[in-house]
């Protein structure tokens, strides 16, 4: 079983080490990986820390396959943390053993063991993600999930000559795990990030070999990844044009900036019709409450062929943090394909309607220094962790767990 590889953009040029469509396996049915839970020394932004990966990867490898196909993830945990993972957006048909909230659908894998996971990916196409489901680690163990359409079926919009991925997140100078429990002993939410980044690095430090070459079409699957954050997201002087959002084609348009929140993915097409140059990416939130965020931007270079390192990049037009009329507009512009081939078939009959509140409180905390914790509800029920699995609670009928206070539908 051979571990995972990243392909796509693995540094900050874009010339990003472009891989092509057609270089992917296409024929096998069952793809196996390998992910080993490691402990690595990493530094960003003049700060050395250990922090956990996948293979000793971040962000880590990238799971490929085609609808249809089978595919087992055996993850040996070599860190000191407990584990899980979950797989973003996939939908786990009768499956929910392979889905990795832990504690919800699993108990996490504890350091020095392994767990297989088995999914069937069935009725989608496009990008995904993976990433920890446990504690805040998922901070830096996530990586993509690429979906090819089945052999034969192509794309509903012009083929692209190469794709990558960008996975954006955030950076935190200090341990996550320590920020997290300072915000829990102080009842407050976590410090925010220290920066952004685009494919793990804040900002365009990294050589690369290959560059873009001009006049073609490029695929770029877009993955926020931040814990927090939705983030605009900007090529200087080249549009991108929107063809799926979250493993769904969609009504392509075409836009200067995206807006995209966490945890979704965000297929664009991109043209390399400029003058050939050197041309910044950028990252940044979108916050339009009066809150505390990171309002770094993270950064990375589009860099055509034949262009020398020393062409200073141009700057990008990107929405400003609190440009509510763009998100609003980008927003009322998602809709999804809706083609004989891709139908958006849904009930027109309703049989039952659901109320759900959503908010946010303060509660007594006896162990906090303030004497209160600020917690999120749902129907003004805070989550407490399990200490079981709760889907295996169910399975084997474990007494105790499901109480008659619990939530119903």
């Amino acid at each position: 079983m051979a571990k995972g590889n990243t392909h796509g953009l693995d540094c900050l040029f874009l010339c990003f080490c472009l891989f092509g469509l057609f270089s992917v396996p296409v024929k096998a049915a069952l793809k196996k990986y390998q992910f080993d839970i490691q402990v690595k020394n990493v530094s960003r932004l003049c700060h050395a820390k250990p922090i956990v990966t996948v293979n000793g990867m971040f962000p880590g490898p990238t799971i490929y396959a085609r609808e249809g196909d089978r595919v087992l993830v055996n993850v040996t945990n070599y860190a000191k943390y407990n584990m899980s993972i979950h797989w973003h957006g996939l939908k786990q048909y009768r499956n929910g053993w392979a889905d990795g909230p832990a504690y919800i659908t699993q108990c996490p894998i504890k350091t020095g063991k392994s767990y297989t996971y088995d999914f069937n990916i069935t009725g989608q196409r496009g990008t995904l993600w993976w990433h920890a489901h446990i504690f805040w680690l998922r901070a830096t163990v996530y990586g993509a999930i690429v979906i090819l359409p089945k052999q034969g079926t192509l794309f509903p919009f012009p083929q692209p000559y190469r794709e990558a991925n960008i996975l954006l997140g955030e950076w935190w100078n200090n341990d996550v795990e320590d920020v997290v429990k300072q915000g829990n002993k102080l009842g407050l939410p976590p410090n925010t990030s220290d920066a952004h980044t685009i494919n793990g690095k804040p900002g365009p430090l990294s050589p690369c070999s290959e560059k873009l070459e001009q006049g073609k079409t490029y695929l770029l699957r877009i993955i926020n990844a931040a814990l927090n954050d939705e983030l605009f997201f900007a090529i200087a002087e080249h549009n991108m044009t929107v063809v799926e959002i979250d493993a769904v084609y969609t009504k392509p348009f075409t836009t200067q900036a995206i807006l995209i929140a966490p945890g979704q993915t965000t297929n664009v097409l991109v043209q390399t019709n400029q003058a050939p140059g050197r041309y910044f990416m950028a990252a940044r939130p979108f916050m339009d409450a009066p809150l505390s965020i990171d309002n770094k931007s993270a950064m990375a270079i589009l860099q055509y062929k034949g262009i020398p390192n020393s062409v200073i990049p141009i700057l990008p037009q990107i929405p400003a943090p609190d440009d509510t009329e763009f998100a609003l507009t980008y927003n009322s512009k998602l809709r999804s394909l809706n083609s004989p081939a891709f139908p958006a078939t849904v009930p027109l009959k309703v049989d039952r309607h659901l109320f759900y509140t959503i908010g946010l409180g303060i509660n007594q905390c006896l162990t906090c220094l303030n004497g209160t914790r600020l917690t999120a509800s749902l129907n003004n029920i805070t989550f407490v962790m399990p200490r079981i699995g709760l889907l295996q609670a169910h399975y084997y009928n474990i007494k105790g767990v499901f109480t008659t206070d619990f939530p119903t539908l």
